[in-house]
């Protein structure tokens, strides 16, 4: 992050935008712990590993979204709210972008707003976790 296609997907860095995440976590009261792999396995231990240590989830399947079986059942199977965050707008790109296998098993989704998309997604798990 920060350099692939800038024009789509912003120049902030994954630990900009986790740092940004940890100041509005604390402001939340929440706290966060991020995790990045472009190994599809290693995202489904690490989501199996969830239960009991975390409340919730915020995930971006990249291209995995939108052909990823495995991650649809593990939101399942660790039961805690997801949800799915994009910097760009998939539906607003090409139409193999258009359908995630993720959305059925999250509560919500979050797109197109760059990294704020993530401090969104933030805020509405947080807000779904603690209803007024």
């Amino acid at each position: 992050m920060g350099t692939r296609e800038p024009a789509i997907y912003g120049k902030e860095t994954l630990g900009d935008i986790h740092a940004r995440l940890a100041v509005r976590a604390g402001e939340l009261g929440a706290e966060i712990e991020g995790f990045q792999s472009n190994h599809e396995g290693a995202l489904l231990d690490r989501m199996g590993e969830a239960r009991g240590r975390f409340d919730g989830l915020l995930l971006n399947g990249g291209a995995l979204t939108h052909t990823s079986l495995a991650l649809f059942d593990a939101i399942k199977a660790v039961g805690l709210p997801c949800v799915e965050v994009h910097l760009s707008n998939p539906e607003a790109r090409e139409a193999y972008r258009h359908e995630s296998k993720l959305a059925p098993a999250c509560i919500g989704k979050v797109c197109g707003f760059g990294g704020d998309s993530y401090l969104l997604a933030l805020e509405g798990l947080v807000r779904w976790l603690r209803p007024a």
